[in-house]
């Protein structure tokens, strides 16, 4: 019987199996319903990984809904061997009939998508009345400018492409001020559902694409094809990890190349693994790793280690880590898996070969915000640029959270940070002329 996150994916599997409703889309249930044909998937997870019940979730769902699907879950820790003889070297790993299909995080929708299931129709969503606000996320910022834009009596609708947004990859939260600790997919659920008791028309599964005005409002385009209306719009999109962007990072991604410690780290049991950043999660990466893997080697760009004192401190104690400061990555070595990591010193310019079978990339995060060229002000990173109520220099558009210059990227900020920017946008409404 499966424990840590997969716990609650079991249980939940054995409730809809018996009946109990899914919170899936009636368009989402339709796609899955209409699947012909046979579709034998195999995933293999890691308890400690809290991407993995997403996809677990979705493709026990899948088996449930449509007899012509059938799922098989396999701890990849646990049936080592299995993981080895597949090369599975990151998790969730997905195969269908005996191939691989995907790797990494994805809801029901994109793995329909990736199947050439018929997509949903737009043409509900393109019907919709105008909205006062339309939220784009639904993180800690986009859910929290929902809600606060209801409570105005706004109507007010919010794009969740990822319901709970980044959280959902945070192992755990213990700075959120009243909550002692909180893994991050349960503050995930409890943000979402939080969101659900207002008036709050959520599109779950669906990413905006484009943003042009016309007629006095925002026009938004999903991926999906449907256009949706606004009087404002609030920008809460989030960021994702950052690359390497060396040679052989994207050919060895789940193949040794990994992004999130807790998720992959039990596939590294006894291995030589690289941590490559120098900032918190570093840091705190090549510690959680060195519980479980026989070395780890933390690469750093500058000459020091940015993250906090007291991690630095934690770190040079670990007698199986090894700290390299001011080192160039040129890139990652590996046939079908990784084997080495090829770095220069910064100082000397000597060039290195790191035997390894592991790099975990720890540099920071990039904003979701390449839809919006052209739209709204960003800086050389990508990040908008606001103002001090949360408005950008495009009129009626507002923004908060990581997808914004606002520093120190925290789940509390960002919960500030959407709060503000819908106050700016209420404001700013009850401004306009009727």
């Amino acid at each position: 019987m499966p424990l840590g996150h997969e716990l609650s994916s079991f249980v939940l599997a054995l409730l809809q199996a018996g009946g109990h409703p899914s919170k899936a889309s009636p368009a989402i249930i339709e796609r899955v319903k209409a699947l012909c044909g046979s579709y034998d998937f195999e995933v293999f997870m890691s308890l400690s990984c809290h991407n993995c019940p997403d996809v677990v979730q979705a493709l026990n769902l899948m088996a449930v809904l449509n007899p012509c699907v059938r799922t098989t879950v396999i701890d990849g820790a646990l049936f080592q061997d299995e993981a080895k003889a597949r090369r599975v070297m990151a998790v969730p790993a997905v195969f269908l009939n005996g191939e691989p299909f995907m790797t990494g995080r994805a809801d029901l929708g994109a793995i329909l998508d990736k199947l050439g299931a018929e997509p949903a129709k737009p043409a509900a969503l393109t019907e919709k009345a105008s909205f006062d606000v339309l939220v784009v996320g639904a993180g800690p910022a986009g859910a929290t400018a929902a809600l606060y834009a209801a409570r105005k009596g706004l109507r007010t609708g919010m794009l969740a492409e990822r319901p709970g947004g980044q959280v959902n990859e945070t192992s755990s939260v213990e700075n959120l001020t009243s909550v002692k600790t909180i893994e991050g997919p349960a503050l995930a659920r409890n943000i979402m559902a939080h969101v659900e008791e207002y008036d709050v028309d959520v599109m779950s599964g669906e990413r905006a694409v484009e943003v042009r005005r016309a007629d006095g409002l925002w026009h938004v385009r999903t991926a999906s094809g449907a256009l949706l209306r606004t009087r404002a719009l609030i920008v809460a999109s989030g960021a994702r990890w950052k690359t390497l962007d060396v040679p052989g990072e994207e050919e060895l991604r789940g193949r040794g190349v990994a992004y999130c410690p807790h998720c992959d780290g039990p596939l590294f049991k006894g291995k030589d693994v690289v941590v490559v950043g120098g900032g918190n999660s570093a840091v705190e990466a090549a510690i959680d790793l060195a519980g479980i893997c026989r070395h780890v080697t933390l690469l750093q760009r500058s000459p020091r280690l940015r993250a906090d004192a007291v991690l630095c401190r934690r770190v040079a104690e670990t007698p199986n880590v090894t700290v390299r400061c001011g080192v160039k990555i040129d890139g990652l070595e590996g046939t079908d898996v990784m084997e080495a990591i090829r770095i220069t010193d910064r100082e000397s310019g000597r060039e290195e070969r790191i035997a390894a079978e592991g790099c975990f990339v720890q540099i920071g995060l990039t904003p979701n915000t390449e839809w919006l060229d052209g739209v709204v002000s960003r800086n050389r990173w990508g990040e908008i640029l606001t103002d001090k109520h949360g408005a950008t220099d495009a009129e009626g558009i507002f923004a908060a959270g990581d997808c914004t210059a606002t520093p120190y990227k925290q789940v509390v900020i960002s919960m500030g940070d959407g709060a503000r920017a819908s106050l700016g946008a209420f404001d700013w409404l009850i401004r306009q002329p009727s």
